[in-house]
């Protein structure tokens, strides 16, 4: 593929196709020359800026009632070597990059690492030759499917470490857990827990341990406060 079919499939085309080559470039090309050789590193570390705006932009406006926590695990998700390797592939970026003999002996061409880093390269190259609205709408794009099956963010791993946060900004005062009754035989309990918070139950939960009844408390607690937001 030439360039110009990449830039179809980035659905961008550059004003200045030398920053397209700037991103293509691996750093190996100047590890290989000795000599200084413009490479592809700086765009990726603006890129993997950009890329972190946008998205926490994006998660920050579709999920409005959760915090810190389950947001940062939905752009973890969302955001891996990975994944960023698998958006390069589906984009033909491989057969572009410009790589020293060595690498490209190595298969370099289909390392995860190095389609990772390009395509971060690209989005900060896009952002510098069409500005933030331009990088914006590529990684909206590019991110359209995978963010549109994030209808909650990852489940919670302390679900009462994440009340008793919410519950801080209302009141220094703790929730508080209350085992209100245990049924079922010796080896198969099951036990029925309450939270409360300033004297008012929030909700309940139920499980095979106190803990575990506890846990599924603060999960109702918080699906209810959040669902009040």
């Amino acid at each position: 593929m030439s360039l110009a079919d990449l830039q179809t499939h980035l659905g961008y085309t550059f004003r200045d196709e030398g920053r397209l080559r700037l991103a293509l470039t691996h750093p190996s090309v100047a590890h290989e020359s000795g000599e200084p050789t413009a490479h592809n590193q700086r765009l990726e570390f603006l890129g993997d800026a950009v890329l972190q705006l946008v998205l926490t932009h994006a998660l920050y406006e579709k999920f409005p009632a959760f915090n810190e926590g389950p947001l940062t695990k939905a752009r973890a998700k969302l955001v891996n070597r990975r994944t960023l390797a698998e958006h390069a592939r589906a984009l033909g970026i491989g057969v572009h990059l410009i790589l020293s003999r060595g690498e490209e002996a190595s298969g370099g061409r289909e390392r995860a690492s190095a389609l990772a880093d390009t395509f971060e390269s690209l989005l900060g190259a896009i952002f510098l030759d069409g500005g933030f609205e331009a990088a914006r709408e590529f990684v909206l794009r590019e991110f359209s499917a995978a963010f549109g099956k994030l209808n909650v963010p990852p489940t919670i791993e302390n679900p009462k470490g994440e009340l008793q946060e919410l519950l801080q900004a209302r009141s220094p005062e703790a929730p508080a857990y209350h085992v209100v009754s245990t049924t079922g035989p010796d080896h198969d309990r099951v036990f029925e827990c309450t939270v409360q918070h300033g004297g008012v139950e929030l909700a309940r939960g139920s499980g095979k341990s106190k803990k575990a009844a506890e846990s599924d408390a603060a999960l109702a607690a918080l699906k209810k406060l959040r669902e009040q937001t």
